[in-house]
């Protein structure tokens, strides 16, 4: 009895009696603590805003806008899908298209071989092997302004690798790639792949170095020879994670724009433009805005094409794991 009147004295005890029970209610919670609570939810809240707003939402604004007459300045009376019918008839978003196809493949299949076979001399532990990493991930440290403009330097004809070998005595040497309308294109390819065939490389190590060794010293005693091993089951073993590097690399060749910028300048006249270029001259340059955001809307489906299925195919393979 002593002890229910010493509860009942203490300042956080409210009973409520009933004719069977007897029913605690807890404390009221104080603004302070709901405040920490919710501090993490506060602290995100505005990037998340930023990011609905310039991103998700200028996302949608271009998609409107492509469906307008806009021309130098926004006009947002619809027009329906006239600026889509225009530009599938412009010469040179074809070609913009046929380059991007031609620019992907290349990029992304001569990227993810050279990328691999780099990997796998590197994972013979190779002395100064710290030195050659470093030298190969160089390339992926600097922008693709920058790389594009060493590159113009050294397949300029006047001033680059044609001329040193032409003063060697080799007249007949031809390099001039930059300045060729079927082969600029092939120019930015070699570019982008030596920028990029790096991080492609450390991708591939780090997931050489993650196989169980336990596998490959049992194959090993069965008498499996090393390149045997690494094509029956390090790399099969290793999908995941080229399909992480042909997903990001085709990103890449999707939004280049700098590279062709300080390489070719999309030229000879537009025989190198790929569609991030073909957007910029459109919307900046001819005043076309409606026809640029239609542009926009075609790279961010093929984007989505390419990402969907990846992301969709990761979240359902950590659902069943």
């Amino acid at each position: 009895m002593c002890g229910l009147h010493d509860r009942a004295a203490h300042p956080l005890y409210s009973p409520t009696f009933s004719r069977s029970s007897i029913v605690l209610t807890r404390p009221p919670v104080k603004f302070i603590d709901r405040i920490a609570r919710a501090l993490p939810q506060i602290v995100v809240a505005p990037g998340f805003a930023a990011i609905l707003y310039f991103v998700y939402g200028f996302i949608i604004w271009t998609g409107y806008i492509s469906l307008t007459k806009s021309k130098m300045l926004p006009n947002y009376t619809l027009i329906g899908t006239r600026p889509y019918e225009r530009l599938f008839q412009m010469d040179r978003w074809s070609v913009a298209i046929e380059n991007l196809f031609i620019f992907g493949f290349l990029f992304v299949f001569v990227s993810v071989i050279v990328g691999c076979l780099l990997a796998v001399l590197l994972d013979q532990k190779i002395r100064a092997e710290g030195f050659i990493r470093t030298i190969y991930l160089y390339p992926m440290a600097i922008s693709f302004i920058i790389t594009g403009t060493a590159w113009k330097w050294i397949m300029n004809p006047s001033l680059g690798l044609e001329k040193v070998i032409r003063d060697w005595g080799w007249e007949s040497f031809r390099f001039g790639w930059t300045v060729d309308n079927n082969l600029a294109i092939y120019a930015l390819v070699m570019a982008a792949v030596w920028q990029a065939s790096g991080f492609a490389m450390a991708l591939f190590l780090s997931a050489l170095r993650s196989v169980d060794q336990d596998i490959i010293k049992a194959a090993s005693l069965d008498g499996a020879s090393p390149w045997r091993i690494y094509l029956r089951i390090i790399l099969p073993s290793m999908r995941p994670v080229f399909m992480s590097a042909m997903v990001i690399l085709s990103h890449l060749a999707i939004k280049s724009f700098d590279l062709v910028v300080a390489l070719t300048g999309g030229g000879p006249g537009y025989a190198s433009t790929l569609p991030a270029n073909f957007m910029y001259e459109m919307t900046f340059r001819r005043n076309e805005i409606a026809v640029g955001a239609a542009s926009a809307m075609v790279m961010l489906a093929t984007v989505a094409a390419i990402m969907v299925p990846y992301l969709y195919s990761e979240l359902r393979g950590k659902k069943h794991v």
